[in-house]
């Protein structure tokens, strides 16, 4: 078994998320800080109540096309969002804003080890959800995270093991902190990845 195991090909895309350093959120005027008292930094407009409407945050925007040219993307000349409509326990309205049609900025790259460049699809602005917390048996929900700006980043295809994969999260952390767009720490979930693999012949 171990034999025909040696036989397959590793393929790796990474869809990251990079929260941005913005003073106020994605959408509304809330403030957009990490060490606030839980639930006391969400306006109407982040918990979708009816009647509230979403104003852009510029200063996301002007970030994530800094980040698109960092790394050599077309960006749209349109900047357009949709509602992505979805239920969970913390998404209290339901939908997601995001730029699922019309990415902000297509076909960069990134260089990883010195000598390989990861080709990247895509990367796109929308805001986040609300977090989480499993404690005794109980979930506990903290909305101050409902709305803020995120750019998230999608690899093509093109990693094919476990030390490639952890270089190009470093090297989209480095650049992102190099940028001062966010201070990217995984343990307060400002940068977070999810790892899609597969095996081929």
């Amino acid at each position: 078994m171990g034999g025909q195991m040696n036989n397959f090909e590793t393929v790796i895309g990474i869809e990251i998320h990079i929260e941005l350093n913005t003073k106020t959120k994605m959408f509304s005027s809330a403030p957009n800080n990490f060490n606030l008292k839980p639930n006391t930094a969400a306006s109407f407009t982040d918990l979708g109540y009816p009647g509230t409407l979403p104003v852009l945050n510029k200063e996301a925007v002007i970030k994530g096309i800094l980040f698109a040219k960092s790394l050599g993307m077309e960006i749209d000349n349109k900047l357009r969002f949709d509602r992505k409509n979805y239920f969970y326990p913390d998404l209290p309205k339901s939908y997601q804003i995001t730029q699922n049609f019309f990415p902000l900025g297509k076909n960069g790259k990134i260089l990883i080890l010195g000598n390989k460049t990861i080709n990247i699809e895509r990367i796109h602005l929308e805001e986040d959800t609300a977090k989480s917390k499993h404690e005794k048996g109980k979930t506990f929900l903290d909305y101050n995270r409902s709305g803020t700006p995120l750019i998230e980043i999608v690899s093509m295809p093109e990693i094919c093991s476990a030390k490639e994969a952890s270089n190009y999260v470093k090297e989209i952390r480095n650049l992102v902190r190099y940028l001062g767009i966010s201070d990217a720490k995984m343990e307060e979930g400002s940068l977070r990845a999810d790892v899609n693999i597969s095996i081929r012949p």
